[in-house]
């Protein structure tokens, strides 16, 4: 079973490869939530739980880009189960046009698993 270090560390290392999906196979639980702010119902975008959902979640958000410019997630920082990364994107979406989105994730780690993610923009 992996630290939550250890999760956060290989996080970071997939997110650099862009290999989301590789975060997803390898350390998300199956039954994680995704936790969006009340707020985000206003741009379409809504809390899911199960990774089956989570997945469908980000097609469909990448279904809308046109074109990305450029993203940015720093290094984390760890306190027991948690840890947390900015990151951010500047892309072209179908609806929106182009716009920067900047965020802060806290991720909840137990059994050595991405329990849930928590979006604060």
């Amino acid at each position: 079973i992996m630290t939550t270090q250890q999760v956060a560390d290989r996080y970071i290392q997939l997110s650099k490869e862009n290999n989301f999906n590789g975060i997803y196979d390898e350390l998300f639980a199956p039954d994680a939530k995704n936790i969006e702010p009340a707020h985000a119902a206003a741009y379409g975008m809504h809390s899911v739980e199960g990774l089956d959902a989570i997945r469908k979640k980000g097609e469909a958000f990448n279904s809308q880009v046109v074109e990305m410019h450029g993203g940015y997630c720093t290094d984390p920082v760890v306190a027991g189960e948690y840890f947390t990364v900015a990151m951010g994107m500047d892309v072209t979406m179908k609806e929106a046009g182009r716009t920067k989105m900047d965020e802060i994730v806290v991720y909840h780690v137990k059994d050595g698993k991405i329990a849930s993610e928590e979006f604060f923009y």
